[in-house]
């Protein structure tokens, strides 16, 4: 059975009782806590900032997945690594100097990911995959949450594992938007390692157990 992780999406707790939801979050099967950072120019959205990430981070006993959908992330890198990140998204869409970015993550104590937008193919990372901890493959077009799942998603997973396998890697796989337990189970019998959900786990009736579910997805 194949261990895939589950990082429920901070973008969908409820902000006005954030402890509760970071309390749940701790008690649960939940591998790590996803958070999305947004500036309102690279994505059409603006959700919340360092001063959030640190508070999370006090209180959160989970790693955290800090995905920065801004322009020029690579000027905040200390900044996240201070907050408290495990590890560093970046978009490459955003990096001009895509390898150098990654290697300052690293620099800085942390686990480099590279996302990809839904429109851009896997194939662009052929140069840098051997560098990143991690890949995140966007399955809607990032900026907002509860989304529909972009089906092409499913080969692009695939896609990249053949990547990966290839080049005799174990670079961790991550898929976010759309995520449920039908999408979840298509997405790691592609070759995802990495489950993100939002709205699905915080806006369920038991989140606690949606989470027990996700990580009980078998292949």
């Amino acid at each position: 059975m194949k261990n895939h992780k589950v990082a429920p999406s901070l973008l969908s707790a409820d902000f006005l009782r954030l402890w509760q939801d970071m309390e749940m979050i701790n008690e649960s099967e939940a591998d790590w806590l996803h958070l999305d950072v947004m500036d309102g120019v690279f994505v059409p959205n603006i959700s919340f900032g360092f001063p959030v990430i640190e508070a999370v981070s006090t209180i959160c006993k989970k790693p955290l997945d800090v995905h920065l959908m801004i322009v020029e992330p690579q000027k905040f890198i200390s900044e996240v690594a201070q907050a408290g990140a495990y590890l560093m998204n970046v978009h490459y869409e955003a990096c001009s100097h895509l390898h150098r970015t990654v290697y300052a993550i690293k620099d800085a104590g942390m686990k480099a990911g590279v996302t990809l937008n839904p429109h851009t193919p896997v194939e662009l990372l052929e140069d840098i995959i051997a560098d990143v901890d991690m890949v995140l493959l966007m399955s809607v077009n990032p900026g907002f949450g509860a989304q529909k799942f972009i089906e092409h998603s499913v080969s692009k997973v695939a896609r990249l594992k053949e990547l990966i396998s290839s080049k005799g890697l174990d670079t961790l796989i991550e898929v976010d938007g759309g995520v449920n337990l039908e999408t979840g189970k298509r997405l790691i019998q592609a070759g995802a390692d990495v489950l993100v959900a939002g709205n699905f786990v915080f806006k369920s009736k038991d989140p606690i157990q949606t989470i027990k579910d996700l990580k009980g997805i078998t292949i």
